[in-house]
This record gives structure tokens, C-alpha cells and sequence, in this order.
């Protein structure tokens, strides 16, 4: 008899044999927002201007992942960095929860499938295709994975009100970007993906599975639409991260 595929072989009891809060104590003055940056140079700065206060460190085998919290507004809003891809990134989200999070707004880059999209554009994720192995774990098999519309009408509500522009779309979140090949990526603009990232589906799963919640922005880098990958660098790009990063706390405040 021929087996399956292991991704469906998928599994939700409660609790798993290592659960986060089993082996993770909340913190009694853990910040309830949170932002998720994948934007080390961002925190870097905002730390070295002695904007940020370190909260824990989270730790895997490759080093620590520091949590810090950022005093904006009169609100404290914890801050993190999770890695690069789908597993990093959702399992050290879930970390975040089991130390109290509740409302989670990320942000990070991603490539273009639309050429006509500038580099440096706010991307409002709606939806994601679940090419990534992560999500499987959290919620049954689908090709898609939708955004809270809740949540996408304050963060519009919110970028509107900053006179921020953006745009809405669907993602594609992959496990591997030195496998995104002309066919794939035509697949994915037929089916109305504008973007391409590693880490969004996955994250909308943990929502999912946690009851919490979460947004994100995204913010457009290098185009892959093309017969050749234009890495569209930009000297500003630095400066546009930052830019980003606030638009993200002024949307997780409202959340």
C-alpha cells in the first residue's frame, strides 16, 4: 500500500508532547502586543538609541533571540525577531503566546510577482498559499490561508489615518527561494499571488491555533516576475525599514 505524505499525516491533539506553556512561564508584566520584525538592523538601531529594554532572552541552538520592549504612546509593546523561514518563525511565535502575547502585527520584506509594484511598497496581507511545511502542523490541509478581516480593517483603518499607502494582496509563502522557478512563480501570479515571503502562512496558522491575534505588512524588495531575478537594491532601503516598523507598532496599538 502506497503511504501518504507525511504533511498529511497531521495530528491537532492538545497539548503536544512539548507544549510551549509547559516548559515556558509567563512573565507578569509581559507586554500584550507585540511586534515581529524580521528586520535585525532595525532593532539594532532602535536599541543602540537606547529605545528598547530587553525583556528574555528566547534561545535555540544557533544563539539567542532576544525580546525586548519599546515604550510608545504610553503603551509597552514587546519586540522580536524570530529567524528567517516558516519554522523559526512560527515556533518562536509561539513562545511569544505562552509568555502572554495576545496581539501580534509582523512585519518584514518579500519579493514582487508584480513588476508594476515599486520597491518599498506596503503590502496589507489578506491571504497566503501554504507552500511551506509549518502551517500543517496547526491547522488542516487547505491551499489557502486567510487574514482576520478584522484585523485587516484596522490596520487599513489605521495606515489611512497616517496617510501611509498600501496595498492589499494575496502572498505566497515558500520554504525555499532558490527553488522559485519561472513555472512556479507563473502558477502563483495566476492564481493572484502579488508577493512572495517565507514566514506569513505559517504565522496565521499559530494564530489560528492559539486563538490570538495577528496581522501583517509586508514591504516589497526584489522582483522575481521576471525571466531574471532585479534585486531593485535602493540606498533608502535602511531608512524604509524603519519606516515600516513604526507604521507596524501604530497598527499593533490599535489592534
Amino acid at each position: 500500500m502506497e503511504k501518504s505524505l507525511p504533511i498529511h499525516e497531521h495530528d491537532y491533539e492538545r497539548p503536544a508532547i512539548i507544549e510551549p506553556t509547559k516548559v515556558i512561564s509567563p512573565i507578569p508584566d509581559m507586554p500584550e502586543r507585540a511586534v515581529v520584525i524580521f528586520y535585525q538592523d532595525v532593532i539594532d538601531s532602535l536599541n543602540e538609541r537606547g529605545l528598547l529594554e530587553k525583556i528574555v532572552n528566547r534561545r535555540s541552538e544557533v544563539g539567542l533571540f532576544p525580546v525586548y520592549g519599546i515604550e510608545y504612546k504610553g503603551e509597552r509593546v514587546a519586540l522580536l525577531n524570530p529567524g528567517l523561514g516558516a519554522p523559526s518563525a512560527a515556533g518562536f511565535y509561539d513562545e511569544l503566546i505562552a509568555l502572554g502575547v495576545k496581539k501580534t502585527l509582523a512585519c518584514g520584506s518579500c519579493g514582487v510577482l508584480k513588476r508594476e509594484i515599486p520597491r518599498g511598497e506596503i503590502i496589507v496581507v489578506e491571504s497566503a498559499i501554504r507552500d511551506e511545511g509549518t502551517s500543517f502542523h496547526y491547522v488542516a490541509p487547505s491551499r489557502e490561508i486567510y487574514a482576520d478581516p478584522y484585523v485587516i480593517e484596522i490596520i487599513e483603518s489605521t495606515l489611512r489615518g497616517l496617510s501611509i499607502p498600501y496595498i492589499k494582496g494575496k502572498t505566497w509563502t515558500t520554504d525555499a527561494f532558490y527553488r522559485e522557478t519561472k513555472k512556479i512563480v507563473k502558477r502563483r501570479i495566476d492564481e493572484g499571488c502579488i508577493t512572495v515571503e517565507m514566514e506569513a502562512s505559517a504565522l496565521m496558522a499559530v494564530s489560528r491555533f492559539r486563538d490570538v491575534v495577528f496581522g501583517q505588512l509586508l514591504s516589497s524588495g526584489d522582483d522575481v516576475s521576471g525571466d531574471e531575478w532585479d534585486r531593485r537594491f535602493h540606498p533608502e532601503a535602511s531608512s524604509h525599514k524603519e519606516r515600516v516598523f513604526w507604521a507596524a507598532l501604530e497598527c499593533c496599538l490599535r489592534l
